[in-house]
């Protein structure tokens, strides 16, 4: 399923980060960044609610708005019952949706916000995601005092918040159209293989948005996708040409772009929801403004499972959405 939109734009953004995030290639770019993982907090479920509300007072000073300006804020996090999100809405006080789809919940949300915009039924709001390594490990593998070791396969939570200011008004990256995917599922039960994972949702959310739009893959300048990591990256290039006859050369993985994914120790890249639109609200926004690159697909991909789950020893099902982006003229 594909939406059209005629004016809804994403005016502004904000970006908070970790450590590793902050030592990482966009490091600069990124509007705040801490130098531990607790933020001044005493848990890692505090600093990850923490990541959202710093990201959406930062964005309020950028657009000059108070809470009461803004009519909704949709967003979501990887801990149970949406923790990180629920918490950073209480303190705020804007009217508040919280929705989830693991590592695709950036894409999801904005589309949500674009379809409300686009329609009149609200005339803004600010869309955030968070993650936060350490307290991603302790719920979906170990604590990290563990130890336990790792494939080479497995990603590296990002521990960041994305915050963005959507409205009709036409300043800013256009919403120019979203895919909805659906959940799909190739027998993969490895926890520690995101790439495998999530590249057959990945694959066809972007072939539906191509079909959708009656589109050939070399209309965009670039189309990204998060988090497929170091091995996923190269397993859907594979995937896309046999199983769809597309080859994904204007392509590149987020996962494996906010990290120096070959000095520092992250494994096959990064991954969690706020990975995405980190690299996008810094990097692939700055490429946009200065237009060298004006028309993007960004393609967030979520593994839908849990720890119950995979420990019974179900296949793991995935889900991946599209946002189509576009420079101002």
């Amino acid at each position: 399923m594909t939406f059209k939109y005629d004016n809804v734009y994403i005016n502004n953004w904000a970006t908070v980060t970790g450590p590793y995030e902050k030592n990482g290639p966009f490091g600069n770019l990124f509007d705040k960044s801490y130098d531990d993982l607790y933020f001044d907090t005493k848990t890692w479920e505090d600093a990850e609610s923490k990541l959202i509300s710093d990201s959406v007072n930062i964005l309020l000073k950028k657009i000059n708005k108070k809470t009461d300006d803004i009519d909704l804020m949709i967003s979501g996090d990887l801990l149970n019952q949406l923790t990180s999100s629920n918490y950073a809405a209480n303190e705020l006080k804007i009217p508040f949706m919280g929705v989830y789809n693991a590592c695709a919940t950036s894409t999801l949300a904005l589309t949500l916000a674009a379809n409300m915009i686009d329609k009149d039924q609200i005339k803004n709001c600010i869309v955030s995601v968070s993650s936060h390594n350490n307290a991603a490990e302790k719920q979906f593998r170990y604590p990290v005092e563990y130890g336990g070791p790792k494939p080479k396969t497995t990603t590296f939570t990002v521990t960041g918040g994305a915050s963005s200011y959507l409205s009709s008004e036409k300043v800013g990256i256009k919403i120019e159209s979203a895919t909805i995917g659906k959940v799909m599922e190739l027998g993969v039960k490895d926890a520690y293989n995101m790439g495998a994972v999530m590249t057959p949702a990945c694959a066809y959310t972007i072939y539906k948005h191509l079909k959708d739009t009656n589109r050939d893959i070399s209309y965009y300048d670039k189309v990204y996708s998060g988090d497929l990591g170091r091995y996923g990256k190269d397993l859907i290039k594979e995937y896309m040409k046999t199983e769809y006859g597309i080859e994904l050369n204007n392509y590149d993985d987020t996962a494996c772009m906010i990290y120096n994914i070959d000095n520092q120790k992250v494994y096959a890249g990064g991954s969690g929801p706020a990975c995405l639109p980190l690299v996008a609200y810094t990097h692939i926004f700055k490429e946009m403004q200065e237009h060298n690159l004006k028309k993007v697909l960004l393609v967030a991909t979520g593994s839908l499972h849990s720890v119950s789950m995979v420990n019974e020893k179900h296949t793991i099902p995935s889900i991946a959405h599209a946002i189509s982006l576009e420079v101002i003229e």
